[in-house]
């Protein structure tokens, strides 16, 4: 059997594709993002309020998002939307985004962050200097907790070499331990710690928020509620930030017509049902001062734990921590590594990347370069940077794919759509208006990140046009549906 007669298999059920959704969007952002919002907007009503506009906004892009993938259910999802609508140029742009910091920058990121909790659990035994060298003003150094992150990566890409139907098992089993372990917070809080439901009519004013920029931190002379809203918006979008993944597999979803609209829709609403509850239920033990007094290196859910749970939390919540980290990473690269492997299917990567495993039907080739690209950004020590910068980026494609389906509505009216977008087109419009004022807001309060990330989606150009006269054998564009 040749490459090109190897197709992928579709391995994931109703329940493992809710899984790689949730597996994805739950990781540490529910347990860390409350600090930062409740200096961005003073009370415990506006932060609930954040969370619920920004599960919105991610449940209208996802409705968006459910019609055009079970329109056109191929590896690649967002990539294959703006090849079909708007030419190669966009498309590869995404892509190139998503393989140079979007994907591989979380990925490296969730693999430091289980190797720093782990550390945390372990006493801070693990963290040792193995080399360090100042770089201009620029501090490098490599230690212990960057070789876990890198072994953990490769072990996980490893499985995820292995088939996509084990690879959905294992997103299964870590996700009912992350929703397990918000639900055991939320609850615990309100049945055994000795909380108030006054704390919800206090505000942060005196509060320490340590780190947070004075045009988005109430109470500063600068503050701007507009704007601190926004930022307790991005704060929440990242803690929902994952909700498009299923469209990267969906080539591998079973029954695609009915799993896809299924799984997108009922795994957004299920998380902003847990993101309201949890964050209530952080409200009602601490006080929006105390919370926003927590140290950014802690964890607004670890001392509420430690309210009903004593000191004994504070391990049990870094290991949950742990878990939750780790439970993102098989997600986060199962659906990553299809971006390139449909890029390099059409020409617009390195060929071998198209390549499918005829023993385990996965793009084995495309999960390695992820991983090896993901571990030097490990090491590297910038991914932080890298991926606060990319947030930005990856909004203006939010943005921009929902668009598509305005296109596809016009262009191709006659093309079987088994689920329809609910709302159209005032839902998708919505979408576009608040993620246009939430990118503008940004160029304003951070206009250096801003920009930054915009010039990284950029240097993708020379890369494009090198590639096309590589392989100038194929069409300028595929806009017509295959």
């Amino acid at each position: 059997m040749t490459n090109q007669q190897i197709t992928l298999i579709r391995g994931l059920g109703l329940v493992a594709a809710i899984s790689v959704i949730i597996g994805n969007v739950i990781g540490t952002g529910v347990f860390l993002k409350a600090r930062v919002m409740t200096c961005n907007v003073g009370s415990p009503s506006f932060v609930l309020l954040a969370w619920v506009a920004a599960g919105l906004l991610s449940l209208a892009g996802a409705l968006t998002y459910a019609e055009l993938t079970a329109m056109m259910p191929r590896a690649g999802g967002a990539y294959v939307f703006l090849r079909e609508a708007y030419g190669r140029v966009w498309s590869f742009l995404f892509g190139w985004m998503q393989i140079f910091v979007g994907r591989t920058g979380s990925q490296a990121a969730l693999a430091v962050g289980f190797s720093i909790f782990l550390n945390d659990l372990l006493g801070g035994k693990l963290r040792q200097v193995l080399y360090a060298n100042n770089i201009g003003s620029y501090q490098f150094e490599i230690t212990n907790l960057q070789l876990i992150a890198v072994a953990l990566i490769a072990l996980v890409t490893l499985l995820n070499c292995a088939s996509v139907s084990v690879s959905g098992q294992i997103a299964m089993v870590l996700t009912f331990v992350k929703i397990a372990l918000v639900i055991a917070v939320g609850l615990g809080a309100f049945l055994l710690a000795d909380g108030s439901f006054a704390n919800f009519g206090a505000t942060s004013a005196s509060g320490v928020c340590q780190g947070v920029n004075a045009n988005v931190h109430f109470g500063a002379a600068e503050y701007s509620f507009v704007g601190g809203f926004a930022a307790a918006m991005l704060a929440a979008l990242w803690g929902y930030d994952g909700w498009d993944n299923l469209s990267f597999v969906a080539g591998e979803v079973k029954n695609p017509n009915r799993n896809i609209p299924l799984a997108i829709i009922g795994s957004t609403v299920l998380v902003i049902l847990l993101y309201v509850f949890v964050n209530a239920a952080y409200f009602y033990v601490l006080s929006p001062e105390a919370v926003a007094s927590v140290s950014k290196d802690s964890s607004v859910a670890r001392e509420v734990a430690v309210r009903f749970l004593g000191a004994g939390a504070i391990s049990l919540m870094t290991a949950g921590l742990l878990a939750s980290s780790l439970g993102s990473l098989p997600t986060s690269i199962l659906s990553g590594s299809r971006v390139p492997f449909a890029m390099a299917q059409d020409g617009l990567f390195f060929k071998g990347l198209s390549k499918i495993s005829t023993r385990t039907r996965v793009p084995v080739r495309a999960l390695i370069l992820q991983g090896v690209w993901a571990s030097l950004l490990a090491l590297s020590g910038s991914f932080d940077t890298l991926t606060d910068y990319v947030v930005f980026a990856m909004w203006i494609f939010y943005a921009v794919t929902t668009a598509t389906i305005f296109v596809f509505r016009r262009k191709y009216p006659e093309m079987e759509r088994p689920y329809r977008a609910f709302g159209y087109p005032v839902v998708p419009i919505l979408f576009l208006l608040v993620a246009t004022w939430l990118l503008v807001t940004t160029i304003i309060n951070s206009p250096v990140q801003s920009f930054i990330g915009i010039i990284l989606i950029l240097l993708g150009l020379p890369i494009y046009y090198y590639l096309s006269k590589q392989n100038q054998a194929l069409p300028e564009n595929e806009n017509e549906p295959q």
